[in-house]
């Protein structure tokens, strides 16, 4: 059980460290939501075990990394996460591709509310770049969720 918690542990920061690792500006702009991806794959997989608590917890360290106003992330990432922790039966019988599609939107509600929020306490102005990490997510969506289900099996995370 303990291996368990550590392998989902790993996971979650290795998606952490991919979210803020420095990239070019001109490929930053599509850099996938790797922390969604994984909490949404294990919100799917283990909604007991991962869940809004955990969601909420790592989007606090993702405003301390960023140096954005506390809970900005927190509150992004546990509506998606709450709809995955919800819904984890229905999306468990979808296609990859439906379920590509369906992490497509997360995440733009994602990116949708983390502009929200911002525009309430910086008015910032909105960009069509908010919205570029959608598509690279729907893209990278199906060999995350492989990689994942893989591991996963082989370590017998339950």
């Amino acid at each position: 059980m303990k291996g368990n918690s550590t392998f989902i542990f790993t996971s979650i920061m290795i998606g952490l460290v991919l979210q803020i690792i420095p990239m070019p500006a001109q490929a930053d702009v599509y850099r996938p939501d790797w922390l969604l991806l994984i909490l949404c794959y294990w919100a799917m997989a283990l909604p007991n075990r991962v869940s809004v608590g955990i969601a909420g917890l790592t989007g606090v360290i993702l405003d301390l990394l960023y140096g954005t106003a506390l809970g900005v992330h927190s509150f992004a990432l546990a509506i998606p996460i709450f709809i995955v922790a919800t819904n984890y039966q229905r999306m468990r019988n979808q296609s990859i591709l439906q379920l590509a599609l369906t992490v497509g939107v997360l995440s733009f509600v994602y990116h949708l509310l983390i502009y929200w929020l911002q525009f309430w306490l910086t008015s910032i102005e909105f960009r069509i770049e908010f919205l570029w990490p959608s598509i690279s997510s729907v893209l990278i969506w199906p060999w995350m969720f492989w990689l994942l289900r893989k591991f996963r099996r082989k370590f017998g995370v339950s």
